[in-house]
Protein backbone atom coordinates (compact mmCIF):
# COMPACT_ATOMS: atom_id res chain seq x y z
CA UNK A 1 0.00 0.00 0.00
CA UNK A 2 2.77 2.43 0.92
CA UNK A 3 4.48 1.76 -2.40
CA UNK A 4 1.37 2.70 -4.37
CA UNK A 5 1.02 5.98 -2.48
CA UNK A 6 4.69 6.79 -2.97
CA UNK A 7 4.48 5.91 -6.65
CA UNK A 8 1.41 8.13 -7.24
CA UNK A 9 2.19 11.02 -4.88
CA UNK A 10 2.13 13.70 -7.60
CA UNK A 11 -1.32 12.60 -8.75
CA UNK A 12 -2.55 12.52 -5.15
CA UNK A 13 -1.22 16.04 -4.53
CA UNK A 14 -2.82 17.23 -7.78
CA UNK A 15 -6.34 16.38 -6.59
CA UNK A 16 -6.57 18.86 -3.66
CA UNK A 17 -4.73 21.46 -5.73
CA UNK A 18 -7.37 20.98 -8.43
CA UNK A 19 -10.16 21.29 -5.87
CA UNK A 20 -8.68 24.58 -4.66
CA UNK A 21 -8.27 25.76 -8.24
CA UNK A 22 -11.85 24.82 -9.05
CA UNK A 23 -13.15 26.74 -6.07
CA UNK A 24 -11.07 29.79 -6.92
CA UNK A 25 -12.24 29.64 -10.52
CA UNK A 26 -15.87 29.48 -9.37
CA UNK A 27 -15.34 32.30 -6.88
CA UNK A 28 -13.54 34.78 -9.13
CA UNK A 29 -14.49 33.84 -12.70
CA UNK A 30 -17.55 31.61 -12.51
CA UNK A 31 -20.84 32.30 -14.20
CA UNK A 32 -22.93 35.13 -12.78
CA UNK A 33 -26.10 34.35 -14.73
CA UNK A 34 -26.33 30.74 -13.54
CA UNK A 35 -26.77 29.33 -17.04
CA UNK A 36 -23.34 27.66 -17.22
CA UNK A 37 -23.77 24.01 -16.18
CA UNK A 38 -20.32 23.50 -14.65
CA UNK A 39 -19.13 26.87 -13.36
CA UNK A 40 -22.40 28.24 -11.98
CA UNK A 41 -22.34 26.13 -8.77
CA UNK A 42 -19.39 25.47 -6.49
CA UNK A 43 -20.48 21.86 -5.86
CA UNK A 44 -20.22 21.05 -9.56
CA UNK A 45 -16.97 22.94 -10.02
CA UNK A 46 -15.05 21.22 -7.20
CA UNK A 47 -15.24 17.66 -8.63
CA UNK A 48 -14.39 19.04 -12.05
CA UNK A 49 -11.35 20.79 -10.56
CA UNK A 50 -10.36 17.59 -8.74
CA UNK A 51 -10.55 15.66 -11.99
CA UNK A 52 -8.46 18.23 -13.85
CA UNK A 53 -5.90 18.39 -11.02
CA UNK A 54 -5.62 14.60 -10.91
CA UNK A 55 -5.21 14.35 -14.66
CA UNK A 56 -2.60 17.10 -14.74
CA UNK A 57 -0.74 15.49 -11.83
CA UNK A 58 -0.81 12.16 -13.63
CA UNK A 59 0.64 13.74 -16.78
CA UNK A 60 3.46 15.37 -14.79
CA UNK A 61 4.10 12.10 -12.98
CA UNK A 62 4.39 10.31 -16.34
CA UNK A 63 6.94 12.85 -17.53
CA UNK A 64 9.04 12.31 -14.41
CA UNK A 65 8.80 8.53 -14.85
CA UNK A 66 9.98 8.78 -18.47
CA UNK A 67 12.86 11.01 -17.43
CA UNK A 68 13.94 8.58 -14.70
CA UNK A 69 13.69 5.65 -17.09
CA UNK A 70 15.79 7.47 -19.69
CA UNK A 71 18.45 8.25 -17.10
CA UNK A 72 18.65 4.59 -16.06
CA UNK A 73 19.17 3.44 -19.64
Amino acid sequence: MNGKIKKNIITIIGIPVGIAGGFLYWKFVGCASGTCPITSNWFTMLPYGALMGGLLGNMVQGLFAKKEQAEKS
